[in-house]
């Protein structure tokens, strides 16, 4: 049985990020794309970093 590349197993995304929702960061204005983890609370995503968030 052959092994699974290394990234499969992080479970790393595979298909096409360009396809994900972004929107800007409200202190910079840096683009900022969906990730896994503001699955829940992505329309309350306001900054993309804590140094953002601290700059308001």
């Amino acid at each position: 049985m052959a092994a699974r590349p290394a990234a499969a197993k992080a479970g790393a995304f595979r298909g096409n990020k360009q396809s994900l929702p972004q929107k800007p960061c409200s202190a910079c204005g840096r683009p900022m794309t969906w990730r896994k983890r503001w699955r829940n609370t992505w329309d309350a995503v306001k900054y993309c970093s804590d140094a953002c968030r601290q700059r308001g």
